[in-house]
């Protein structure tokens, strides 16, 4: 019978870096929805509603990161994270991860005005995505940092949208794909700096334990906005379907 040891020394930065990356297992890629918009299994309703969903996701990366540069007293760690901020919200010449993400939801045939509007929002992707700053916000910055290491895995994820979609869903605008052929090297980029940060911060066996439990949560987030999706759009019962064939959810964001 295999006997499930505490550790009493952390594993070695190498190791560290190794579990981390064995949460790749969890990621939102293998959902049966993300599944089935890669295979080309995918209505045009379920793509929109993916679409929308995710927008409320994008607009809230820029607060999740300054909520952690506000609590990071490093100004050098600042200089590095205000780039992710950019990188969505845009500067001058570069229109931003926002924008590109209104393009694509303008190229699946979302008006711009009712994506920003935030009223195809699913409840359950709200709390989970609401979660995810709410925590950036109270954690230590280190560990609030450390959360976005699920972009361990968003290359893959990007380019896995980028060969299938254009094969299986014609009828999207390929102008819209901006947004993740952008994030292919911006990904890079910021697992290097924020893999680095876990590395040197999780010296100890209970930094690490916590990081892991810590990624595994952001994993959660993912996994469950798609079940919220999962439950609207592929089963056909949004919220208060027995009652109305209306959203009559909350349609703002109230924190």
């Amino acid at each position: 019978m295999k006997s499930d040891r505490i550790a009493t020394e952390p594993m070695s930065p190498e190791a560290f870096e190794q579990a981390l990356r064995a949460k790749g297992a969890y990621y939102h890629i293998h959902h049966p929805y993300h599944m089935a918009m890669h295979n080309g299994k995918c209505t045009r309703e379920q793509i929109q509603g993916w679409v929308a969903n995710r927008f409320y996701y994008q607009t809230s990366i820029p607060l999740k990161d300054a909520a952690i540069m506000a609590n990071c007293p490093d100004p050098q760690t600042r200089r590095k994270w205000v780039q992710r901020i950019l990188d969505h919200d845009g500067q001058e010449g570069s229109e931003g991860g926002i924008e590109a993400w209104l393009r694509l939801g303008e190229a699946v045939g979302l008006n711009r005005d009712l994506l920003l509007s935030q009223r195809m929002v699913l409840p359950g992707v709200r709390f989970a995505v609401d979660a995810y700053v709410s925590f950036a916000r109270r954690a230590v910055w280190q560990e609030a940092a450390c959360s976005s290491l699920t972009e361990l895995f968003a290359p893959q994820i990007h380019q896995s949208r980028l060969d299938s979609w254009p094969q299986h869903y014609k009828w999207i605008d390929e102008e819209g794909y901006g947004y993740f052929r952008s994030r292919l090297s911006q990904a890079n980029r910021d697992v290097e700096h924020g893999l680095a940060l876990a590395l040197t911060y999780c010296d100890t066996v209970e930094k690490q334990q916590r990081m892991l439990e810590i990624l595994q949560f952001k994993l959660d987030i993912l996994w469950s906005m798609l079940d919220a999706m999962t439950m609207a759009y592929e089963l056909h019962r949004p919220p208060y379907h027995t009652v109305t064939d209306k959203m009559a959810w909350h349609h703002e964001r109230l924190l």
